[in-house]
């Protein structure tokens, strides 16, 4: 049988790291030992998150222009996708028999003849990849926060305000802006009289000459004029997301002043517009069949509840619901859901052993990385020889050490992020271990939030249809439909089930 073989990586500093060598070289020796052709190698230095992903296009292409049947050999299948939109593509061309795909650290052929159980396997594995990005992604979320804790702003200050380099460390930071503080701290004094409106305070500050900060330096506008004076950055607090926290810059204006502008614009007795937030479990989750307006809910008698269409588009055929209805055909669904106990074993099992591979290749990433470290140790130091022996000058020195040194700090983050991201792997396989073999249990005992977020996690493209609830089952949930009524798990069985 002909193959190809993917190796990827997501930065070429991985590449620079020889990862997609020791790939290569995994992968050559599965397909001589599985007397597979290799036709041709794909070596793809792109992330498989973000982008139109070109080179893995190329591959898929040179995949569907072969006569007969290709083996797609990759290292995991985090190599090949970390979200289910590829599973789509390569899934019908699994069916075509045009491919059979081969994961190596997870022990998975998919080819015609896969069964349920198998396509299960491939789809927890995927949701195990998208789960190491979105930890990758909380680690960098929790950065944030750490910064925000240490009154750091995040991204560029605001006008008035220069983000700059300290020359002595090369850290970012954030200063008066020596023209634009003087002109933001006159927009909060004059607006403090009640003597300006909004548009005559722009026409005044655009004459005083006010710009924001871009390169373009547009003149200040009655929105940007608004934006400032909404802004609580400049008397010494950040609105981030809706909370205030302190920050460790020099303040332009005082509290005060600040209060005295919010005075006079709640003088315009302007009322605020006040969300509902009233604790339904449907609320926000379903859309009308008939017109795709949204479905809301409300209490009669403080006793029922019921859902029904908005009708903001018009009249459609949409019926008023009680929630009861709807609740018993989720829970019917969640009850059909319970996977059988041998399959729970056998997969265990399997995560037992694709645990005790994926511990194998971490230990290989770890090591490289650890190793461009200690390169960048050792060039530290013989840098400083150089400045000892005056073969470099201080400027040179200081240049490159601070180079190197970010570069350092930059891979050992790095390393504690992919560990981290690890750990967060099996947590979330074992609780989709969890959630597939107690989904009822755990929607009946959960309080309303939880609910919320159990069907938000499960649940997808939510419909009314009459008093009939319309969705789509996410993956890996959608394979699990109906399987503990049958121990027949037949080759080619869908696993793309939904209840449309």
């Amino acid at each position: 049988m002909k193959a190809v073989i993917l190796a990827r990586v997501s930065t070429q500093e991985q590449e620079e790291g020889h990862s997609i060598d020791a790939q290569l070289r995994r992968l050559q020796e599965y397909a001589d030992k599985k007397e597979l052709q290799v036709l041709k190698t794909f070596r793809i230095i792109e992330s498989s998150t973000q982008g139109n992903r070109k080179e893995f296009q190329l591959m898929i292409e040179y995949i569907k222009s072969q006569k007969e049947p290709v083996a797609l050999i990759a290292d995991a299948v985090d190599r090949v996708q970390r979200g289910f939109k590829e599973s789509v593509l390569l899934d019908e061309l699994r069916r075509q028999e045009k491919v059979s795909l081969h994961f190596l650290r997870e022990g998975i052929v998919l080819d015609k003849e896969a069964n349920s159980r198998d396509i299960m396997m491939w789809d927890f594995a995927v949701m195990g990849a998208k789960t190491y990005v979105l930890a990758i992604s909380d680690n960098v979320k929790r950065s944030i926060e750490f910064k925000i804790r240490n009154g750091e702003v995040i991204g560029p200050a605001p006008v008035g305000y220069l983000n700059v380099a300290e020359p002595e460390t090369g850290k970012k930071n954030v200063v008066q802006d020596p023209v634009r503080a003087l002109l933001v701290r006159k927009t909060f004094e004059l607006y403090s009289t009640g003597n300006y409106s909004l548009n005559q305070l722009s026409k005044i500050m655009r004459e005083q000459g006010l710009t924001n900060s871009t390169p373009l330096e547009k003149p200040a506008s009655r929105t940007f004029i608004d934006y400032i004076l909404h802004n609580p950055f400049y008397y010494g607090e950040m609105k981030i997301k809706g909370q205030l926290y302190k920050h460790k810059y020099e303040p332009i204006i005082t509290k005060w002043l600040f209060d005295k502008c919010e005075e006079v614009r709640q003088s315009w007795h302007k009322k605020p517009f006040k969300h509902g937030s009233k604790p339904f479990v449907f609320r926000g989750l379903i859309k009308c069949s008939y017109c795709g307006c949204t479905i809301s809910s409300d209490r009669k008698k403080d006793r029922y509840t019921y859902l029904f269409c908005t009708q903001h588009r018009g009249k459609c055929g949409a019926l008023r619901v009680r929630e009861e209805v709807i609740s018993e055909q989720v829970k019917d669904v969640l009850k059909s859901l319970k996977m059988p106990q041998d399959l729970l074993m056998d997969f265990k099992e399997h995560l037992r052993t694709t645990n005790e591979a994926e511990y194998k290749f971490h230990q290989e990433d770890i090591r490289d990385t650890m190793g461009k470290i200690e390169k960048i140790k050792a060039r530290i130091k013989q840098l400083f020889i150089e400045k000892l022996d005056k073969s470099i000058t201080d400027e040179e020195y200081d240049n490159f050490h601070k180079d190197f040194r970010s570069e350092q700090d930059k891979l050992e983050v790095e390393l504690a992020m992919h560990s981290k991201a690890d750990k967060e792997f099996y947590l979330t396989i074992t609780n989709l271990l969890d959630i597939s073999t107690r989904a009822y249990e755990l929607y009946e005992s959960s309080k309303l939030d939880q609910k919320r977020q159990l069907l938000n996690f499960m649940f997808s493209n939510l419909k009314l249809e009459g008093k009939k609830l319309i969705f789509n089952l996410k993956k890996p949930f959608d394979v699990l439909v109906g399987l503990s009524k049958t121990s027949n798990w037949l080759p080619g069985s869908d696993s793309n089930i939904s209840d449309d």
